[in-house]
């Protein structure tokens, strides 16, 4: 019989390390954020894409909820310049 292992959250179960773990909710809260910033300016991926200086794919990555490939980092940069745009 295996040991049953148990998480503080979900994000303790799906990541490798806890420092990932502990930045998952966050990263996913700017993603959803900004997100809802694309669309109610509603403005195209590739506007979206010129405004924060990224590309267009990489939009679509946000847009799709790929978290794992931002970084909280890039997601705050990404969150400074929407606040710095007018609504």
């Amino acid at each position: 019989m295996t040991e049953e292992k148990r998480f503080a959250s979900v994000w303790g179960a799906i990541e490798v390390t806890p420092q990932d773990a502990a930045s998952m909710p966050a990263r996913s809260a700017l993603m959803m954020s900004l997100t809802e910033v694309i669309r109610q300016q509603a403005i195209t991926q590739a506007q979206a894409a010129e405004l924060f200086g990224v590309t267009q794919p990489r939009i679509s990555d946000l847009m799709n909820g790929k978290v794992n490939l931002f970084s909280l980092n890039t997601l705050l940069e990404m969150a400074a310049t929407a606040r710095k745009t007018p609504q």
